[in-house]
């Protein structure tokens, strides 16, 4: 299979063209020839005009590669090796919905011919792909597992607004069905990833591998939300405290905050789902969630507590909140936990504008349903919230911030740390 993409005797399929799924199409697309499948087929008009619609990429990034988009199922014919980046998300209960992944095996069952590969990039629980995924494939196709067909699993490692980590420079893991799948799968990967692979002995090791990546990074995040809240009631700021224990060459450096995102609020559900099926309860797992996702709800409530104790009456207050997405410099608002801070402040009947210089005002309108402002009023509000560190906050000083308030008791919320010793007329708070 290998010696096939590489002569172009072969072609590769991508079946989802989003953060994941278009970065390492074209990087494929470098050196084999390429399909690129969505089934949102704007999305795919765009891509042929050399448009990225999640704003990652430049019109550059698809110079020299040997790409075709589409929209159209039977293009996936024509293809012999096939990577599956689809989204997995959460349904309100917080378990896995495998509806677009099972949705993507379809599609790719529909063209899988004897000899074909299938390998899955999306993060999953560990067993998803071999349990969940390749009996649709079999039933689909009428093709039997390891026998006509071999499947990988390879996790996706994308970090949207990392131009340093990116898919040539991060270690890719990679997984197989038997060892000639796992062998074909990794140098096939090995043509784009400079930094290597690293070789897992199954495709549930990898898998697992993928889920803790981000378990492990909620958990350590959680302890540091929970202790900034513990430091707030003490009425000691939690940045400095990190900044002292840092001096220590072995502590880990977590910052507190929201922890939103289609990866980090995520992925851990899908390992205490995984865990709760087998008859363990993963306590661990599960406190660190509930903390994380009560910091939304939390930070409402001390920015009303502050405004209380200026004399300001919430229900005459209007507040601004700067930064939607779930990081700063990107556009994915994707489980963005801003949203909880201003569903809470809401709940208090205060009025809130919501700015962000980055987010798509459709996508807000369609995901959320509420509109964002386009820019902040002068003089209008009891407190700002500064939510996100994008570029163009990073610049403001407190006088551009006073210039905001309604007068001098103006209260700043800094949920990232950003002003820290910076304010000294304004009332500021920070997690």
């Amino acid at each position: 299979m290998y010696q096939k993409l590489i002569n172009k005797e072969a072609t590769m399929s991508v079946v989802g063209l989003g953060y994941v799924g278009l970065p390492i199409a074209l990087a494929f697309a470098k050196h084999i020839k390429v399909i690129g499948f969505d089934i949102n087929a704007e999305r795919i008009e765009m891509m042929r005009n050399n448009v990225d619609p999640s704003e990652e990429l430049e019109a550059k990034d698809f110079d020299g590669c040997d790409i075709t988009f589409s929209a159209d199922p039977e293009d996936l014919k024509k293809a012999q090796f096939h990577i599956v980046a689809v989204p997995t998300p959460i349904n309100q209960s917080n378990h896995p919905d495998l509806k677009p992944l099972l949705g993507a095996s379809r599609t790719v069952a529909s063209a899988l011919k004897p000899g074909d590969y299938v390998v899955y990039e999306s993060t999953v629980y560990p067993g998803c792909t071999e349990e969940d995924c390749v009996p649709v494939l079999e039933e689909i196709s009428g093709l039997k597992f390891n026998q006509d067909f071999k499947v990988g699993y390879s996790p996706e490692r994308i970090n949207p607004g990392d131009k340093v980590n990116t898919v040539e420079t991060i270690v890719k893991v990679v997984s197989g069905s038997d060892a000639e799948s796992a062998e074909d799968i990794a140098k096939t990967y090995e043509l784009v990833v400079k930094a290597g692979t690293h070789r897992a002995s199954s495709i549930k090791v990898a898998e697992a591998s993928k889920i803790i990546e981000n378990t492990q990074r909620d958990v350590n995040i959680a302890l540091i939300n929970e202790l900034s809240i513990i430091f707030d009631r003490i009425g000691i700021n939690t940045y400095e405290v990190l900044e002292a224990a840092g001096t220590k060459w072995n502590f880990l450096k977590f910052s507190p905050g929201l922890v939103g995102g289609h990866c980090i609020g995520i992925d851990p559900y899908y390992l205490t789902w995984k865990s709760d099926k087998l008859g363990y309860h993963a306590r661990v797992i599960n406190s660190g969630r509930h903390v994380n996702d009560a910091m939304g709800a939390h930070v409402g409530k001390q920015v009303v507590k502050k405004m209380l104790e200026q004399n300001k009456n919430p229900l005459d207050a209007r507040i601004l909140v700067m930064g939607l997405t779930f990081k700063e410099d990107v556009a994915d608002i994707r489980n963005t936990k801003v949203v909880d801070v201003i569903r809470e402040l809401r709940s208090y009947n205060i009025t809130v504008d919501v700015v962000d210089p980055f987010a798509s005002p459709t996508e807000v309108a369609h995901e959320y349903g509420f509109e964002l402002a386009e820019k902040p009023k002068t003089a209008s509000y009891d407190a700002v919230v500064l939510a996100v560190s994008h570029e163009p906050y990073r610049a403001m000083d407190e006088a551009a911030f006073e210039a905001l308030m309604k007068d001098d008791k103006g209260i700043i919320a800094d949920l990232k740390g950003l002003l820290r010793g910076q304010i000294e007329r304004l009332n500021y708070w920070s997690l």
